[in-house]
C-alpha cells in the first residue's frame, strides 16, 4: 500500500485495502478485511469497520460509523455524524454477529448530516437524503429524501440541484445543463 496519508493518531488494522491518494484523518479506526478505493477522504474521528466497502472518491465526513454489510459505490458523500445501521432487531443478550444486513449506497449518492439509514435497504444513485433524515426503505435514483421517517420531497441532478419537471417530465439542471426524464416515477438521464 503506497500514495495515500495517513494521519498518525489513525489506526489501520492488518487487512485493509486503502487505495492510491486516500487521505486518513485524526483519531480514526480502519478495521481489517475492509476495501477504500481510490482518492477518498476519511474524516476525523470515523469507523470503518470489517468487511464495509467504499468505491473511489468517497468523503466520509467527521464522526461516521460505516459498519460491517455497507457498500458505498463511487462519488458517495457521508455527511458528519450521519449514522448506519446492520441489525433490524440489536440486543445486547443475543448475539447475531454474522447476521448483518446488507446496506447498499450507489453512486454519486448524498447522505446528509445526522441523517440515519436503516439496515437492508438501498439508496439509489445520486439519491440525496437530507440533514437528519432516517431512512427506513429503500430510496429510488435522484429522489430527495427528508424527515422522520423519510419520504421523497422532490428529484435531484446528479450536480445535487433540484430538478423542476414539466408538464412532458422533462427537466434541465440549471447548473449542468444535463436533462433528466421522469417515466412512471423512475428518473432518468438523458444522453446528450
Amino acid at each position: 500500500m503506497t500514495g495515500y496519508f495517513i494521519h498518525p493518531t489513525s489506526i489501520i488494522d492488518d487487512g485493509a485495502m486503502i487505495g492510491d491518494g486516500c487521505r486518513i484523518w485524526h483519531f480514526s479506526h480502519i478495521m481489517g478485511d475492509t476495501v477504500l478505493g481510490a482518492s477518498c477522504n476519511i474524516g476525523q474521528n470515523v469507523m470503518i469497520a470489517s468487511g464495509a466497502r467504499l468505491g473511489n472518491n468517497v468523503k466520509v465526513q467527521n464522526n461516521v460509523s460505516v459498519y460491517s454489510g455497507v457498500t458505498c459505490e463511487d462519488d458517495v458523500f457521508l455527511g458528519p455524524s450521519c449514522v448506519f445501521t446492520n441489525i433490524k432487531n440489536p440486543r445486547s443478550a443475543v448475539s447475531r454477529r454474522g447476521k448483518y444486513e446488507r446496506t447498499i449506497v450507489r453512486e454519486g449518492a448524498t447522505i446528509g448530516a445526522n441523517a440515519t439509514v436503516g439496515c437492508g435497504i438501498e439508496i439509489g444513485k445520486y439519491a440525496f437524503i437530507c440533514a437528519g433524515a432516517v431512512v427506513t426503505k429503500s430510496v429510488p435514483a435522484y429522489a430527495r429524501m427528508m424527515g422522520v421517517p423519510a419520504r421523497q420531497t422532490g428529484w435531484m441532478s446528479r450536480c445535487g440541484r433540484k430538478l423542476v419537471f414539466d408538464e412532458k417530465g422533462e427537466a434541465v439542471c440549471d447548473e449542468s445543463g444535463l436533462k433528466y426524464v421522469l417515466k412512471e416515477g423512475t428518473v432518468y438521464e438523458v444522453e446528450q
